[in-house]
């Protein structure tokens, strides 16, 4: 089996690559398999303090492999099946408190809009263009599209995203907020942000992930006691206790500097 997707786990860093430049890293049933499997790992290691996600070649991710659907003749429920797997590698990355980014670039199309959005941080590089294309092959929305799209851009925009062809650049993708930031080198901006992450309160970091994340599915009275407990954990951790002990001592002599 050809390896499409790669891990490298590395200083705290969960590195996953996509590895099928030559299709413009789109997705396959192995492909599918793979990524699933990279972000079940990732994720289970305790020593992974932030994911990075990146690709290889020219785009980050056109989506399915519409020739191999073409070429499979596989009926829909092995279409089904691939898509619960690869939904099992979203929800793996969504649903942990472990920081993501990713870094986009060239075409970020079906799918890949859901992959793209299962980060929490995204830069994004020159040349990229997001679009739907689903209804180009007579498809619908997979991949956690419909909701995660809507969620970041609101539901009229993304409502007008999958109903056209409308192509969005990288500043046009800023400006919707699809991502955070656009740089020269995604990649290594990403990396960056990766390492940036594993050096600070990554603990702190992830559960306001968690809390974000989790807002949209339960009441706000729910999120509100939430935020009270977890916050009341995080003081009884060292790594708290340590930054609020630097806190103060810093501002001690700032004071005494005046």
């Amino acid at each position: 089996m050809s390896t499409y997707i790669q891990l490298d786990q590395h200083d705290g860093i969960a590195h996953i690559t996509f590895a099928r430049p030559e299709r413009l890293n789109a997705f396959n049933f192995d492909m599918g398999r793979q990524y699933r499997d990279a972000c079940l790992a990732a994720v289970a290691d305790p020593h992974t303090r932030a994911i990075l996600i990146t690709a290889q070649g020219p785009s980050f991710c056109a989506g399915g492999d519409v020739l191999a659907m073409a070429e499979s003749k596989a009926p829909g429920s092995a279409i089904t099946d691939s898509a619960r797997v690869i939904n099992e590698g979203i929800l793996a990355l969504t649903e942990s408190p472990i920081p993501v980014v990713a870094a986009v670039r060239g075409a970020v199309a079906g799918g890949g809009i859901g992959l793209m959005l299962a980060a929490d941080y995204v830069i994004a590089g020159a040349g990229l263009r997001v679009a739907g294309k689903y209804a180009d092959v007579g498809l619908s929305p997979d991949l956690g599209v419909s909701t995660l799209l809507a969620r970041a851009i609101g539901e009229r925009r993304a409502l007008q995203l999958m109903l056209t062809n409308r192509e969005l650049d990288a500043d046009q993708a800023l400006e919707y907020g699809l991502v955070a930031e656009v740089a020269q080198n995604a990649d290594v901006s990403a990396r960056k942000i990766a390492e940036r992450w594993v050096g600070s309160a990554s603990g702190a970091l992830g559960q306001a992930k968690r809390l974000i994340r989790a807002h949209s599915q339960r009441p706000f009275a729910e999120s509100l006691d939430d935020e009270a407990v977890t916050i009341g954990e995080a003081y009884e951790r060292e790594e708290a206790k340590t930054r609020i002990g630097a806190f103060a001592a810093a501002s001690a002599q700032r004071k005494e500097s005046r």
